[in-house]
């Protein structure tokens, strides 16, 4: 006889068995889906996509013409420089009127020696003249008498030649009489010393009470303020480079000074195997006589693909640029550099004409980087 359940042990098995019942149906509701996917739990986030590293805007290399360049090195010395000294000797300096720096006009007094001797000099020469003036005037007076007296019979020959010889002699002590003058008064004029040119004073050993001695330098003067660049540019190249062409200089300071090839020197350094270019440059520029300078040639022009300078980061010695591949992601590209000019930079190779370029921050991307493009293609 069988026995009926009962209890609270028959309601928990009912439920169990529902339960059990519901798995069997889900199972077989996925089983039966056409497309076997499998339901996406709502409490489950979705993925979201991976974020930008960086906002960027583009750019795109630009052709354009820029002149060829040539670097080289040489120092700035003046055009022509002029050494001034005393011309006469032994004598007291008294008074000093320049300095260094100061720009002078040509005859302008530069320095003042003691003229009182000198002066005495030319007070006796004057003298001298004076009192040979009368003497040759007495001497010609003697040798006019003697002559008519001659031709009336009342002078020998000899005697009238005496008289002859006489006033020949006064009129040479004369002579040199004249001459001693000159000199003092040639003397009392060099008493100051004058500047040769115009120029600049760029030395100065001249001082009050010092005593003047021969060949010695008082002052030196740079002619005209001029100065050039003399650039050592190698032998190979030195046929590239003519008269008339822009030398850009890059002085101490970081300022540009441009000036013009006025030769090229017909020879060549054994040593060094380097020819000298000489630069003229600009009355009052900032760079200064016996200073090291770096600059460059522009020669003629031809066509650069160029890049700003900020789409170009510098890494281990290499340049990169990051060029867009597709639309969100970036590839790190080595280029070789070449000329620049202000704020652009020509790249030689790496990239082509195309190419869709990071233009700013670079610097902080990597290469496979995603990133967010705005603006467009910039310039």
């Amino acid at each position: 006889m069988e026995k009926s359940s009962s209890g609270p042990f028959a309601g928990r098995k009912r439920q169990l068995g529902f339960a059990a019942l519901a798995v069997v149906l889900v199972a077989a509701y996925l089983l039966s889906r056409p497309d076997g996917q499998k339901p996406v739990d709502a409490a489950e986030p979705a993925k979201s996509a991976a974020r930008p590293a960086l906002t960027v805007s583009l750019t795109t290399p630009q052709t354009q013409e820029w002149p060829q360049v040539l670097p080289a090195n040489g120092n700035v010395v003046a055009w022509q420089e002029a050494v001034i000294g005393a011309e006469i000797a032994n004598y007291r300096i008294t008074e000093v009127r320049v300095q260094v720096g100061d720009a002078v006009k040509k005859g302008q007094v530069l320095a003042r020696i003691a003229s009182d001797s000198v002066a005495n000099e030319l007070a006796e020469a004057k003298a001298s003249v004076a009192e040979l003036e009368a003497s040759a005037a007495e001497a010609k007076g003697n040798a006019e008498r003697a002559k008519e007296l001659k031709e009336k019979g009342f002078y020998s020959s000899q005697l009238n030649t005496q008289y002859q010889t006489a006033e020949n002699t006064a009129q040479a002590r004369l002579a040199a009489a004249r001459a001693r003058l000159q000199g003092a008064e040639l003397k009392m004029s060099k008493t100051g010393v004058p500047a040769p040119d115009d120029g600049v004073i760029s030395a100065r050993s001249a001082t009050v009470g010092s005593l003047t001695q021969p060949g010695q330098e008082l002052f030196r003067l740079i002619r005209g303020g001029r100065l050039e660049w003399r650039a050592e540019v190698p032998s190979a190249d030195l046929g590239k480079v003519k008269a008339g062409d822009i030398a850009v200089l890059t002085a101490p300071d970081g300022q540009t000074v441009k000036g013009t090839v006025r030769a090229v020197a017909p020879s060549v350094d054994p040593q060094t195997r380097n020819g000298l270019v000489y630069a003229d440059l600009p009355a009052g520029s900032v760079v200064r006589a016996g200073m090291f300078a770096r600059g460059e040639f522009e020669l003629a022009k031809s066509p650069a693909l160029t890049l700003p300078q900020t789409a170009v980061v510098l890494r281990e010695g290499f340049a990169y640029a990051f060029r867009m591949e597709g639309e969100y992601r970036v590839a790190q590209t080595k280029v070789v550099l070449g000329r620049r000019v202000g704020e652009r930079v020509e790249v030689v190779s790496g990239l082509d004409a195309k190419a869709r370029v990071v233009a700013s921050g670079a610097g902080f991307l990597a290469d496979g980087d995603v990133v967010k493009v705005v603006d467009g293609i910039s310039k």
